[in-house]
């Protein structure tokens, strides 16, 4: 009776692994028998099939386990590939947007030089009387000045979008001699208070150092 009990332990944990010992021939009956008899004489290798089929399904588990990681670390790639392309497409779309402003500052180079808006800084060096140098104004960006009725020509030298630079620019005037030079500020052409625009301007940047 205990050896019935155990080929038939024998013959199902064999077949477990098919989807049913009734759908075998009776040819594959006969053989899954006969190796069932030949594990009930011999226990020990029984049980090295169970210990097998352990392994098996412990790397079989593990294998799935490695699978899921690589799936996930293959998920987190793309996912880094799709935010570097979008970057890609930013950086393109920049470096276009860069390509086209070059291109129409070669066009009109004129524009590079268009200080008659915003708020830049010229140095005056001076207030005369009886001295019309109002001709040499116009298409002279690097001097100019402010010609009005009964009142003194003032002259300026340079223009410059950084006050600093301007300063500099002072101190070297006022070394050469022209001990009235002094900043004047121009917003969009108008000639405003330096109070109005400095803060705007200058910000937080600093002087430069004295050389």
């Amino acid at each position: 009776m205990k050896k019935s009990i155990i080929v038939f332990f024998c013959l199902a944990l064999i077949v477990a692994s098919t989807q049913s010992f009734a759908q075998l021939s009776k040819k594959e009956k006969k053989e899954w028998k006969k190796k069932a008899k030949e594990y009930a004489k011999n226990p020990a290798n029984l049980k090295q099939l169970e210990e097998d089929k352990q392994a098996a399904d412990n790397n079989v588990s593990t294998l799935n386990q490695k699978m899921t990681q690589m799936q996930s670390s293959i998920s987190e790639k793309d996912s880094k590939i799709a935010e570097l392309e979008d970057q890609l497409s930013q950086v393109r779309g920049q470096l276009t947007a860069a390509n086209a402003e070059l291109t129409s500052l070669k066009e009109n180079p004129s524009n590079s030089m268009d200080f008659s808006k915003g708020v830049v800084f010229k140095v005056q060096i001076g207030a005369f009387k009886n001295k019309n140098l109002a001709k040499y104004f116009e298409n002279n960006p690097n001097f100019g000045g402010e010609a009005k009725d009964k009142e003194p020509q003032k002259l300026t030298i340079g223009v410059f979008r950084d006050y600093w630079e301007a300063d500099t620019f002072k101190k070297y005037m006022r070394e050469m001699g022209v001990k009235d030079a002094w900043i004047v500020p121009y917003q969009d052409g108008q000639r405003v208070e330096i109070k109005d625009v400095l803060e705007g301007v200058v910000g937080d940047k600093p002087a430069p150092e004295s050389k």
